[in-house]
């Protein structure tokens, strides 16, 4: 089932938690509504499902309006970040209760439900935790009894909203290679909401980050991560060092760097700012082309099979952050107060109003 929505507006009195927004959903696809609170991403979600109806725009599936159509029409599952299962109900109970609800003319036989339900409870893997009740499971083992809760009506479409949100950073890690195992072997259309950047780009085939009710960018993880279009998204998605300047006749003055961004040549002059995720950073004890800098190493954190180095520039106060791999750091020998020299393999420089980008080539860049 794909999904398409058409300029969708929403407003809550005089909050416009959603401007315009468009985005294609593809049949069978996993995507993702990522953004930090407020963005407008829930809201959305509860568009799809028919729990909110926009002002404005359309919600298409498979090519059909539904945009006023019920909830019960739409044939959704939804998953929500509190697991809303029945306290009084036993495991089994709680799988079944969204057939044994169903019209008399639509509801299974007692056999056929209860072979669905086992069936569920398998896919889930917690078909010998059955007769428990949801107070005798963990927090991830209820997470996917309301999984299975949902997929028990067999929606044509599942939604989930901040499925993983209420669970420990080690659960949470599990239940997404779980939730990516899961779809891959089901391949229902499904959209999941989140502000946990690594969830997102680990487990969707596609992303859509959203900041004050409209898009950003939508993309594959790797599209996401490595070219973001956007000021906000370089700063959402991960790590990143900041380097103030200004463009000028198709040139980045960066401090003591000038870099040739030749998209930008017939820009005005414009500040600018210079974007450089840290594994990005190059370190080494003598210089190394002419847009190496020196700085100071102010901190060292070993952090499994990578080493953050924190570095300071001279006569800048702010400091950077560099991530090398742990052989590398040995090789380098270098302490908390030693001189490096710094160079990147990769930059992207946009204006400050953010309407131009440019991704310099540093091979071709001068002092």
């Amino acid at each position: 089932m794909d999904i398409s929505i058409r300029n969708v507006t929403k407003k809550f009195g005089n909050f416009k938690a959603l401007d315009g927004i468009s985005l294609e959903i593809k049949d069978g696809e996993l995507f993702a509504l990522l953004g930090p609170s407020g963005s407008g991403k829930t809201t959305l979600l509860r568009i799809i499902a028919g729990l909110e109806t926009p002002d404005s725009g359309s919600v298409l599936f498979h090519g059909c309006d539904a945009t006023k159509t019920s909830v019960r029409e739409r044939q959704v599952g939804f998953v929500f970040q509190h697991f809303a299962l029945f306290r009084h109900m036993n495991i089994f109970e709680n799988v079944a209760f969204g057939l044994r609800v169903k019209p008399r003319g639509h509801r299974p036989p007692r056999r056929e439900i209860r072979e669905r339900v086992m069936s569920l409870l398998s896919l889930v893997q917690l078909d010998q935790f059955a007769d428990r009740y949801p107070s005798q499971l963990s927090g991830g083992q209820r997470q996917r009894v309301a999984l299975a809760r949902a997929l028990a009506v067999e929606p044509k479409v599942m939604l989930l909203d901040e499925p993983f949100g209420s669970l420990d950073a080690k659960v949470r890690a599990e239940l997404r290679k779980w939730l990516r195992r899961l779809h891959d072997e089901l391949h229902i259309t499904s959209v999941f909401v989140t502000h946990d950047q690594e969830e997102a780009l680990e487990v969707a085939d596609r992303v859509a980050v959203t900041n004050c009710g409209r898009v950003e960018q939508i993309g594959t993880p790797v599209q996401i991560y490595n070219d973001p279009a956007t000021p906000f998204v370089y700063e959402f998605i991960g790590n990143v060092n900041l380097f103030r300047g200004r463009v000028s006749q198709g040139v980045a003055f960066m401090g003591d760097v000038r870099l040739k961004v030749p998209d930008l040549a017939d820009a005005p002059d414009s500040e600018a700012t210079a974007y450089v995720r840290p594994h990005d950073l190059q370190l080494s004890r003598e210089k190394r082309g002419e847009i190496s800098l020196m700085a100071k190493v102010v901190a060292i954190r070993d952090v499994g099979p990578v080493a953050r180095i924190e570095l300071m520039y001279p006569g800048n106060k702010k400091t950077y952050e560099a991530h090398i791999p742990i052989e590398r750091l040995g090789e380098l020998n270098i302490s908390v107060g030693d001189n490096v020299f710094v160079s990147a393999r990769r930059v992207k420089v946009f204006l400050n109003d953010g309407s131009r980008v440019s991704t310099p080539d540093l091979e071709k860049s001068v002092r």
